[in-house]
């Protein structure tokens, strides 16, 4: 009696669900990390990942519809798919692409959080304004997504009780980076 792996329950409910369940979580990332890439203006490498997450997804699914009959295989393709976007999300967290903007709004004096700030290399725009009951001072950083930690750093050090919020950025003309500076004077002005 000679018998294929590949016929044996082994192959059918435990190595096939693994790699469908894997399939899943390496597309699903693929997918999410596309996605931000889509909306940091990444041309490049968004067709690129497409590419390669449609490839694993065509792949997954068509071993899926060869085992109709077994649901082993339906819970692998859903737990990865949910897995997928969790580990997708990791990896963008680490990947830090892009920009961001990060507003903090503080009731006490703003000059010792806006010194400590600029010492740490950030640009930062700096206003009073009214708040609900009292004067605040505004203070405004547009920072690589990977220095985000560093200036909340600084502004939990400063003054903890500190108002922030952090958006992302597509894209911006000018500015102060830590490292270099890249405000510039346009020409005729």
């Amino acid at each position: 009696m000679d018998t294929s792996f590949y016929d044996t329950n082994l192959f059918t409910y435990g190595l096939l669900p693994a790699l469908i369940f894997l399939s899943r979580v390496l597309d699903v990332s693929f997918g999410t990390i596309r996605i931000v890439m889509i909306s940091k203006g990444h041309k490049l490498w968004a067709p690129i990942l497409g590419f390669f997450e449609i490839f694993i997804w065509l792949l997954a699914i068509s071993r899926v519809f060869q085992n109709l009959d077994n649901w082993v295989c339906y819970f692998a393709y859903a737990g990865g798919f949910a897995c997928g976007n969790y580990v997708g999300l990791l990896i963008e967290e680490k990947l830090a692409v892009g920009i961001a903007k990060i507003q903090i709004i503080t009731r006490k004096n703003a000059n010792q959080l806006i010194a400590n700030l600029i010492e740490a290399g950030y640009g930062i725009t700096h206003h009073e304004a009214k708040g609900s009951s009292e004067t605040v001072s505004i203070i405004y950083s547009i920072v690589n997504r990977k220095e985000i930690e560093k200036v909340q750093e600084v502004v939990n050090k400063t003054n903890p009780m500190a108002f922030y919020s952090v958006e992302d950025v597509k894209s911006v003309n000018q500015g102060i980076f830590p490292g270099k500076t890249v405000w510039r004077r346009r020409k005729g002005k």
